[in-house]
């Protein structure tokens, strides 16, 4: 792959990103196997994969908000290894795991470069029921972004290192061609614009990701962490081995 981000995002305005690699995928330590976990029906007229909740944390969680297994993933819009994880997992993870309402499932997106800064903010400005779908849409379309902010990377970080222009994220967004990426998804030019105008809803996506690598050490993505442990940079395999382990099978 041609693309290539600096390791350093340029913003001055913000706190130092503690940047994690893209990459993993081991299959996990072995679990003790668990007991079968009971099925939990999901709100009259959905399944469990249809309800989408924003968490405290700045997470997207699916399923149930209850469920007894908790999973959190940690990626990157740019990563190949977690676009690797979405397209392996695809359906199976929401029909055998969060249906059942034995497992939920919390994205969160961590930022590698400017790119990640940019698309993660505007996927988060969309409703919460279309942010999954939207996401798992640019992993499966990485090439195309790539291809953008190859042709318009310099421009880009011109435009984010302009701390006193306010629609300095939103020009930003234009010069690496990722408005045109979302309003192809759906999402109209103006929704994209208001969204990166939100100077201070940006920032704090970048104060949340030094949150969650203090308390968590994130070495790299796509990280898991169930149940309030840290499982590591686990491919597909050894993550749902771990789910069933725990009882969601």
């Amino acid at each position: 792959m041609a693309f290539r981000l600096a390791r350093t995002i340029a913003l001055t305005s913000l706190t130092a990103l503690a940047l994690a690699a893209c990459g993993g995928g081991g299959t996990g330590d072995a679990t003790a196997e668990q007991p079968v976990a009971a099925k939990v029906a999901a709100p009259a007229g959905k399944t469990w994969s249809d309800v989408a909740v924003r968490t405290a944390d700045g997470g997207l969680l699916i399923g149930n908000p209850e469920a007894p297994i908790k999973v959190i993933e940690f990626a990157s819009l740019t990563c190949s290894a977690c676009a690797k994880f979405s397209a392996d997992s695809g359906e199976e993870l929401k029909k055998d795991f969060i249906d059942s309402g034995r497992v939920s499932f919390e994205l969160r997106h961590f930022l590698l470069n400017q790119v990640d800064l940019l698309a993660a903010n505007v996927v988060q400005c969309a409703p919460p029921e279309r942010q999954y779908a939207l996401a798992t849409n640019l992993f499966a379309s990485q090439e195309e972004m790539f291809a953008g902010a190859n042709a318009g990377m310099q421009g880009a970080q011109a435009a984010m290192a302009n701390q006193a222009d306010p629609a300095r994220f939103v020009k930003a967004a234009e010069a690496i061609g990722l408005t045109s990426v979302f309003q192809a998804r759906g999402m109209p030019a103006e929704a994209v614009k208001a969204c990166l105008s939100n100077v201070a809803e940006v920032e704090s996506l970048v104060t949340r990701n030094n949150s969650w690598n203090e308390q968590y050490q994130i070495q790299g993505t796509p990280t898991f962490i169930v149940n309030g442990q840290s499982a590591g940079s686990l491919n597909w395999a050894g993550l749902r081995d771990q789910l069933r382990a725990m009882g969601a099978r």
